[in-house]
């Protein structure tokens, strides 16, 4: 990837060690009004009062909130709530989590790295790639609250392929080194996720991590509106000196091989369309699509899916009846897409949003012109909430995209659909910020 720096980073001005659980917050997109509520009433100097400054995220709201952010985060700095090292320091990052019983560790450095268009690096250096199409959200609230506070608040989330091995036993080196003790650690209470971050500002060991790290490439799984944001900057405040923090971005990077790294499904649940019915679904499907009954819970399907085909999909409708769902070839979107990549025409989404809903239920279900519209729950409760729902019809559970699928299909210079991975957990903001003054 492009070439990565240490921070001259803003941190809360606690003793080391310290625990930051009341200060720090989940990515300001998946906060509501009582979420946020709730973070400040548990310490009034929670980050995401400056975050959030305005409700609903991804909204663009009136310059008076985004100039009380800057206020706020400008008076906790004068106060000293807040500090600027000034040692400038990349850090490892672990965050530790259950899913399914099991518990893993997930390892990464939190480092800037520098600020290039999306593409291939050059110089012996990796490039920065988005890994699926994003919704067309607007980066104005972002840009709005970057230029009022001036800094990077949250970091984007990078995955890399360390395939020469190099990076991971420099990480492991420090959290299992039982005489380093973390500089900071937290718990998050919406999902349990216990936080540890080891501070490194040795230059020789910067210059270690960031030998080892150059040649990959970096695909953001988490924050391309934010990337987007960051390169936005740049360019309407630049040009900037060499070597400005403004030239480049906060990550957290994480190698596709570490072992904690997980990915989740994310279901669909389609709606807008007429007179929907699981037989007329059957009917429009066959010889693409074949569809069986399932006996069991929602829990049962889920788990069945694997052992049934590599592209085997869940189908629950408003009933509550489930179906176990297969497509009828072994490369279903050959006719329809046979421009893309194999890597890419093997993605359960694209096979659900390009066969399924393009080819089945639009033509079917919905008017000429009309469109099928979607929501992406991550739980099965979710999945069963929102079919509960007017205007919802038919649920489909789907397994993980594979990791390996994510590097091939990027590679290939090519993006997923919207939606495609779920990396759990998420990471969490107000442990480091960038100043990009």
């Amino acid at each position: 990837m492009p070439q990565i720096h240490p921070i001259r980073a803003i941190e809360y001005s606690l003793d080391a060690g310290s625990d930051l659980s009341s200060l720090i917050a989940p990515p300001y997109d998946v906060l509501d009004e009582r979420s946020k509520g709730a973070l400040l009433e548990t310490n009034p100097h929670n980050v995401v009062k400056v975050d959030l400054p305005h409700l609903p995220p991804k909204t663009v709201g009136p310059d008076e909130a985004y100039e009380g952010a800057a206020a706020t985060f400008t008076q906790w700095l004068r106060e000293g709530v807040l500090q600027q090292r000034q040692t400038p320091a990349i850090y490892i990052y672990q965050q530790t989590y259950d899913v399914n019983g099991q518990t893993f560790g997930r390892r990464g450095v939190i480092a800037n790295v520098q600020l290039q268009a999306f593409g291939a690096g050059s110089d012996g250096l990796g490039g920065i790639f988005p890994h699926e199409q994003t919704f067309s959200a607007p980066k104005a609230d972002r840009l709005k609250l970057m230029k009022a506070t001036k800094t990077q608040l949250s970091p984007i989330f990078g995955l890399y392929a360390d395939k020469q091995g190099k990076v991971g036993p420099l990480i492991n080196s420090v959290v299992e080194n039982t005489a380093l003790k973390p500089s900071m650690t937290a718990k998050t209470t919406n999902d349990g996720v216990y936080h540890e971050v080891w501070t490194l500002d040795d230059p020789q060991q910067i210059a270690d991590f960031a030998e080892a790290i150059g040649p990959c490439d970096a695909f953001i799984a988490d924050g391309h509106h934010r990337y987007g944001t960051a390169l936005n900057y740049q360019e309407e405040l630049g040009p900037f000196p060499e070597g400005h923090s403004a030239n480049q971005c906060l990550f957290v990077l994480v190698a596709m091989e570490d072992p904690g790294l997980v990915v989740l499904p994310t279901h669909r649940v389609l709606g807008s369309m007429k007179d929907f019915s699981i037989e007329k679904f059957k009917q429009a499907a066959a010889g693409k699509i074949a569809v069986a009954a399932f006996e069991g819970d929602l829990a049962a399907l889920e788990a069945a899916l694997p052992a049934a085909s590599a592209h085997a999909m869940g189908i629950v409708d408003s009933a509550g009846n489930r179906f176990l769902a297969t497509p009828a070839k072994a490369d279903p979107l050959a006719d329809s897409h046979g421009q893309m990549s194999p890597a890419w025409r093997e993605l359960d989404v694209a096979i659900l949003q390009h066969l399924i809903v393009e080819q089945i239920c639009e033509p079917t279900f919905c008017d000429a012109d009309a469109k099928v519209t979607w929501k992406f729950p991550h739980n099965l409760d979710e999945v069963e909430e929102i079919l509960n729902d007017d205007g919802y019809q038919v649920g489909f559970i789907m397994q993980p995209t594979p990791l390996e699928a994510i590097g091939q299909v990027c590679s290939s210079g090519e993006l997923m659909p919207q939606k495609s991975t779920f990396f759990y957990p998420k990471l969490a903001t107000g442990l480091v910020v960038n100043p990009l003054s």
